[in-house]
């Protein structure tokens, strides 16, 4: 008999936070609770369109990040005014569900959070009015996995969090009981 591997937070998400949200909203049903059904790290990187290395370098660090192949974002159209031509490179992005989504949420509350400077705590109003959350991160070397001495630029980047939550209200219960640091 093997025991199969589950990440921290969702076994919390299955024994805890399902108990507590539906008892707080008064949900009749389980499958009404909210939960989280992806992650998206957006980052983009302007300055590609004069040094190619950096969308590499972009990929390379999302990917080592979220342990995950990050893809690179193409531009749609050109922009004269940012000598953008369509079909360019201009970022990266790494879409996260399953078991390495609630790997990535653990170390971004554990351990990366908690390294920014003068750090007290993320936005409680960065909601979008559908139950997602996104939050800004302007340095990528708060992430353990990140080597200082071979970053070659400061880089920062967009986490989305996509829930099934109905309202804002909703989202924020869901991300505080999986221990998102909220500013008060």
């Amino acid at each position: 008999m093997s025991t199969k591997y589950q990440p921290r937070l969702k076994t919390k998400y299955q024994t805890e936070i399902v108990k507590n949200l539906k008892e707080k909203f008064q949900y009749k049903n389980i499958m009404q609770v909210p939960r989280l059904e992806k992650i998206v790290i957006n980052q983009g990187v302007g300055e590609a369109v004069a040094d190619k290395k950096l969308i590499e370098a972009s990929i390379k660090e999302l990917s080592t990040i979220t342990g995950q192949k990050a893809i690179p974002t193409i531009s749609k159209k050109d922009i004269s005014n940012f000598k953008l031509r369509k079909g360019v490179a201009i970022g990266a992005k790494v879409t996260l569900r399953g078991d390495k989504m609630y790997e990535f949420l653990d170390r971004l509350i554990a351990a990366a959070l908690p390294r920014i400077r003068d750090f007290k705590g993320v936005n409680p109003k960065s909601f979008d009015g559908r139950g997602n959350y996104n939050l800004g991160i302007s340095e990528q070397i708060i992430f353990p996995e990140i080597d200082i001495d071979k970053v070659n630029k400061i880089m920062g980047m967009d986490i989305s969090f996509v829930t099934t939550a109905k309202t804002d209200k909703e989202a924020y219960e869901l991300l505080k009981e999986f221990g998102m640091p909220f500013r008060k």
